[in-house]
């Protein structure tokens, strides 16, 4: 799961609920006060939460952007339904369309999704190029990939799905902390906040959700072809990624680019969160490619 770098607000920012045709969202919105360049909306991935955009803010707003960073349906405070269709990719895909309709009131949007994000915002453009023009300014798609997550890494996500109906998510968690104190890896030292908050997002998850999306990303299509037609000179298309990744390899994230004749970019000394890990070479070349 990504983790955030600090929790604090800036004071460009704010927290609210997005009412929306598909229910209400938790986001966080930052907004400059001079001169306004552009919008984005940034969608976080699988156990993540718009906190994980938190460092992105301020400079994306100090470039002139207003950002706004969601939880999807299932996460943190958005929270959702124990119904497994209310976590198809399509139906997030769906949310990611029914926020842009609110929030593109000054015009198209700047679209990025993270991780599992970037695959629900996939699915949300190649729904909405089905019925006619992209509502979209352009698209990013962050430490994500063409198909399923690494075979190692979905090899632990099929431990969760095997424990979810059999274990609460705070014995889940229990017992994640005790194997990554078992595991003889170092582990970085957070903040007493930060820590306290990755335990309250984890258990506020749905635990349906969890499991939905959680399938999804071991057994993933690849729909990369069908959105490089679809998005080949109607919207421009960046592949951002940290230079390694244990969701998917940094190689396959690159041959996803040519496929999709976007732009990529590899931001150095980060892994599979650069929003959190290095949010200031993030955030530069976010504003270079929506500029």
């Amino acid at each position: 799961m990504s983790t955030p770098p600090f929790l604090t607000l800036p004071d460009c920012a704010r927290a609210e609920r997005l009412v929306t045709a598909r229910g209400e969202f938790a986001a966080l919105r930052a907004e400059p006060a001079g001169p306004l360049r552009g919008s984005a909306l940034l969608v976080p991935g699988f156990t993540g939460s718009k906190e994980d955009f938190i460092a992105l803010l301020e400079p994306l707003v100090a470039a002139g952007y207003r950002v706004t960073a969601v939880d999807q349906r299932g996460q943190y405070e958005t929270g959702g339904p124990d119904d497994d269709a209310a976590y198809a990719v399509d139906a997030l895909g769906a949310d990611v369309r029914a926020l842009t309709e609110v929030l593109a009131q000054d015009g198209p949007l700047h679209l990025l999704g993270h991780s599992f994000g970037g695959q629900v915002v996939r699915e949300a453009v190649l729904a909405a190029a089905a019925e006619g023009p992209l509502p979209w300014r352009s698209l990013t798609l962050m430490a994500t990939g063409p198909g399923p997550i690494d075979p190692a890494e979905a090899a632990r996500t099929k431990l969760l799905l095997d424990v979810l109906p059999v274990m609460t998510l705070e014995e889940i968690w229990q017992v994640m902390r005790q194997m990554d104190e078992s595991s003889g890896e170092p582990k970085p030292v957070l903040e007493p906040a930060v820590a306290k908050f990755l335990h309250r997002r984890w258990v506020a998850n749905v635990p349906r959700a969890l499991a939905v999306t959680g399938g999804h990303l071991v057994a993933a299509p690849d729909r990369v072809d069908e959105l490089a037609a679809v998005t080949a000179g109607a919207l421009p298309v960046l592949v951002l990624s940290g230079e390694r990744d244990y969701a998917w390899p940094v190689p396959e994230q690159s041959g996803m680019a040519e496929r999709l004749g976007a732009r990529r970019v590899v931001v150095a000394d980060a892994g599979h969160s650069p929003n959190a890990e290095q949010p200031a070479a993030t955030a530069r070349a976010l504003a270079a490619f929506w500029a």
